[in-house]
């Protein structure tokens, strides 16, 4: 968290920004650019674009972007999006505004983050990035997994495969697409493939509309409980599977 789904919940929320200039902006030096601070101030804010987890705000000089980490959040003019991150602090402490754009209009917007994970660049280069979890064709799933000897749970957290998924939703889309995230993605048959595009195109707008990652059927309770798989009644299991925590069910996912 939060993965792309709360960072589209957040450049929603940054379309507010357009048209309005910049007056001046405090910025914590340990998560920005050097250059941040004094390229910013008389620019006016063009658009709010998002691709996988990263926010780029475009201006009329450089284009911002926002890097939300683990425990980010945005605030625009004391509206916040998202109230609380789930693996996040449920507080909105001022000391953790680490990027803070006052506006001429007497608005403002901050990113506030506990950890200080959050990142803030001028011009960032996407061009690593694969294409967008929101915008997939099957033959882009089918790219992303080909010849890949990862299991396939690791290759879709990839960000140069598939920019913007993250742990929960990458679980919650193999689980509807009846997949084992163990399993290599090169063996991925062309029914999985299309097994696996369908889910992320029913899935992930179906959790982005009930408010985020969370939202799914394998959501942080289930995944601290366990329970029976709501499915098909199976014990649901844990085990690290790419370097993350990951919940499967081992009936119906093959």
């Amino acid at each position: 968290m939060p993965e792309g789904l709360e960072v589209e919940i957040y450049r929603r929320a940054a379309v507010a920004l357009v048209g309005r200039r910049i007056s001046r902006l405090t910025v914590d030096d340990r998560i920005a650019e050097a250059d941040v601070a004094d390229a910013l101030p008389g620019c006016s804010f063009q658009a709010a674009r998002r691709i996988g987890k990263l926010l780029l705000l475009d201006t009329d000089g450089p284009t911002v972007g926002l890097h939300f980490g683990m425990t980010g959040r945005i605030v625009v003019d004391d509206d916040a999006p998202i109230e609380e991150l789930v693996y996040g602090s449920h507080r909105d402490d001022p000391a953790w505004d680490r990027f803070v754009v006052d506006l001429v209009d007497g608005g403002r917007a901050r990113v506030n983050d506990p950890r200080r994970w959050a990142s803030v660049t001028l011009d960032p280069d996407t061009s690593a990035l694969g294409p967008d979890l929101l915008a997939l064709t099957a033959d882009d799933v089918r790219a992303a997994v080909a010849g890949r000897r990862a299991p396939v749970k690791a290759v879709l957290l990839d960000q140069r495969r598939i920019a913007g998924l993250g742990n929960l939703c990458v679980d919650e889309v193999l689980f509807d697409a009846g997949i084992d995230p163990r399993r290599p993605g090169g063996e991925l048959d062309d029914e999985d493939v299309v097994a696996l595009h369908r889910s992320m195109a029913t899935c992930l707008p179906a959790m982005l509309a009930r408010g985020g990652s969370h939202c799914g059927s394998v959501s942080p309770d289930v995944r601290a409980e366990l329970p029976p798989c709501p499915r098909d009644g199976a014990n649901l299991r844990r085990a690290v599977v790419g370097g993350r925590s990951t919940v499967w069910c081992p009936s119906h996912q093959r």
